[in-house]
């Protein structure tokens, strides 16, 4: 007679056959992350645009949090339940990805301008100490973001790894059993 798994194994049995079914979780999760970590990290950023008031930092900080929310809409449209893939929303994804990341890098230039200017160079220390965590956020944020895309990229390559991992759970009795007769025949 088998042995009934632990409930801790059955959890997590169960969570892998739901990956295997929707291996997207994975970047989606990522992607969410990211969009949840400059969410909450969002003050010292707006004090960080308040104080260095670069050229177009407003609209680099603005554009990250719209881009954030639209990206994760257009991934979430690009896997529609029980069908293929949707291409165009795909590319969408990965268009919004790109202008992200590009945003970040953008605003941590702006920052880093501000730190080595020449002219009276802003000290991220004491009472503008929010400065360096706005450019350890958006360093973050950026990193997020390209981990995300590399994994929505590689996407077909690890999805197949993952279907190959047996998850089936042996029932007891199942190996004992003998032929059914579907012939009608009463005995």
């Amino acid at each position: 007679m088998a042995q009934q798994p632990s409930r801790v194994h059955e959890f997590f049995r169960k969570r892998l056959v739901s990956l295997k079914r929707k291996p997207q979780i994975i970047p989606l999760l990522v992607l969410v992350l990211a969009f949840v970590y400059y969410s909450f990290n969002l003050s010292p950023v707006a004090n960080t645009t308040a104080l260095i008031n670069g050229p177009h930092m407003g609209l680099s900080e603005f554009c990250t949090m719209l881009f954030s929310a639209l990206g994760i809409v257009c991934f979430l449209n690009s896997f529609p339940h029980r069908k293929k893939a949707n291409i165009p929303m795909l590319v969408l994804t990965f268009l919004m990805l790109g202008l992200l990341v590009f945003c970040d890098y953008y605003y941590g230039t702006r920052i880093s301008v501000a730190l080595t200017r020449a002219e009276s160079p802003i000290v991220p220390t004491g009472k503008n100490a929010f400065v360096a965590v706005a450019q350890n956020v958006v360093h973050v944020h950026m990193v997020l973001l390209i981990v995300g895309a590399a994994l929505l990229a590689l996407l077909p390559v690890y999805s197949t790894f993952l279907r190959k991992i047996n998850t089936s759970i042996d029932v007891a009795g199942n190996s004992e059993m003998t032929a059914i007769d579907i012939s009608g025949e009463d005995a």
